[in-house]
């Protein structure tokens, strides 16, 4: 046991619910995980904006930290990767100016409209590649700049969500890669700011620091965070800081190119390539080209995946109507309704009430209303399978050659409803899991940093040895 302690890595795991510190360590070529710590990630809504309420964030990482430390572990690293696209702003003392807004508020309604009057919408995804999403960080400083926000004035650097939490762990202000190109201000090409986007948009350049890669010692502990949480001198690694860099880091599969569908509230489905595609096929069908570990580029398309289920089950359980996976599936998939909803209409994006916003769409595009909650269900299952159909024809039309299977890694992975329906659909095997694949591709990279892993591919091999996935095929 005292070969297993010595070999372990924590990975802080921040998704857009709850966060999560996990162990890991290598034994015998096989990854074993142990979570350490949960805690709530809740959104704020304070005033005219909906705000990440980062301290408490920050303190339960700590208490997360803090109980690793009590276990007993000897940690040799800690890697933090997030949702994309947020960030805080710190000025020159080093202090954060407010807390993230999440990406769900509604300052950027309308921002992109404004932007490409300033900028050739082609030439911009030629240049970053990245799918034009009014949640993306260019539209949120952009909207910052024209209602005058203080913040930009006196801000020193621009820190994405995990550079912002390893910064106040080690001291350390720089961008990592993987979460710095969810922000459709990175060239696609050079891996670097795109100095042209910036200035078109008079945004302060001076804002966006060193690019560093997955892999990379990002700096120690902080005297203080060192004592107070028992860990002592601990490298901050930065990882596939992105959560799907890291998820798709921890694919196990070898074919190229490798598809997956990263599975969970937001469903990110593409291919792992070595050079971004930036052709106008590609542009119009709204792929986008973000960082991944290895220098890899993930091409894929981001769609609503379960957030409509997920908060129709929170809404059934506030009314005391609480549904239970294993039973509504079931049911679900029981259920006879055809209907297809578009689950990326803006009407699905954050209504006061997801059940209301889904019948009322139903009505109002004369589709057959779900009747009860299974039929709700498979509505909104079979039109994730439906759109992602849709996001895999458009996808083998930018491939030299079609995709043969499907990798389906996350949480959503779990979901045996949705994974049928989705092999039935795209009418090729899919192969589910690991569910905490982000984790892993986490602590993995952490390993290949400190040299117990060569490689990317070995990273796969690991993973391969550790997690056996389920495979679906079609149904005729």
């Amino acid at each position: 046991m005292k070969d297993t302690i010595k070999h372990t890595y924590l990975a802080a795991d921040f998704g857009g619910g709850s966060g999560r510190i996990i162990a890991g360590f290598l034994h015998h070529g096989k990854l074993e995980l142990e979570e350490v710590y949960r805690f709530c990630n809740r959104q704020v809504k304070l005033g005219n904006h909906i705000y990440w309420d980062f301290p408490a964030l920050f303190e339960d990482m700590k208490t997360g930290l803090k109980l690793a430390a009590q276990k007993g572990y000897a940690v040799k690293s800690i890697g933090i990767d997030t949702w994309g696209v947020d960030f805080g702003l710190i000025d020159k003392h080093g202090n954060l100016l407010g807390n993230p807004v999440c990406y769900r508020d509604a300052r950027t309604e309308g921002i992109p409209e404004e932007v490409f009057k300033l900028l050739d919408e082609r030439q911009h995804y030629a240049d970053t590649g990245i799918q034009v999403m009014a949640i993306n960080t260019l539209f949120q400083l952009y909207s910052m700049k024209q209602h005058q926000d203080a913040q930009l004035e006196i801000a020193r650097q621009l820190l994405f969500m995990p550079d912002l939490f390893s910064y106040f762990l080690t001291g350390v202000a720089n961008n990592e890669y993987c979460i710095a190109s969810t922000s459709e201000l990175l060239d696609a090409q050079s891996r670097n700011w795109s100095v042209d986007t910036i200035r078109a948009l008079g945004l302060p350049e001076h804002l966006f620091g060193e690019i560093i890669l997955p892999g990379t010692i990002r700096g120690t502990l902080k005297e203080d965070i060192a004592r107070e949480t028992g860990l002592g001198t601990v490298d901050v690694i930065a990882v596939g800081s992105h959560d799907t860099a890291s998820a798709v880091a921890a694919v196990p599969a070898v074919e190229s190119p490798i598809a997956f569908l990263s599975s969970g509230t937001w469903s990110l489905l593409g291919v792992e390539v070595d050079e971004p595609i930036l052709t106008e096929e590609a542009r119009l069908a709204q792929f986008t080209n973000e960082g991944g570990v290895g220098g890899h580029i993930r091409f894929l398309q981001n769609i609503t995946g379960l957030w409509i289920l997920q908060r129709l089950m929170s809404e059934w359980k506030l009314r005391g109507e609480e549904q239970s996976y294993d039973t509504i599936l079931p049911q679900a998939a029981d259920a006879e309704i055809d209907t297809i909803i578009p689950v990326d209409d803006a009407e699905f994006m954050n209504p006061e009430n997801m059940e209301t916003a889904l019948l009322n769409y139903c009505r109002n595009h004369s589709l057959k209303v779900p009747g009860n909650k299974a039929e709700m269900v498979k509505c909104v299952l079979q039109s994730l399978a439906s759109k992602y159909r849709e996001a895999v024809a458009q996808l083998n039309r930018c491939l030299p050659s079609p995709i043969h299977r499907l990798n389906i890694i996350g949480g959503g992975s779990q979901n045996k409803l949705l994974n049928q329906l989705t092999a039935n659909a795209l009418g090729i095997p899919v192969y589910a899991g690991p569910v905490e694949a982000t984790a892993m591709g986490n602590i993995l990279t952490q390993a290949m940093a400190k040299g117990e892993i060569s490689s990317l591919r070995e990273i796969r091999e690991v993973v391969s040895r550790s997690v056996t996935p389920q495979v679906y095929y079609p149904e005729k």
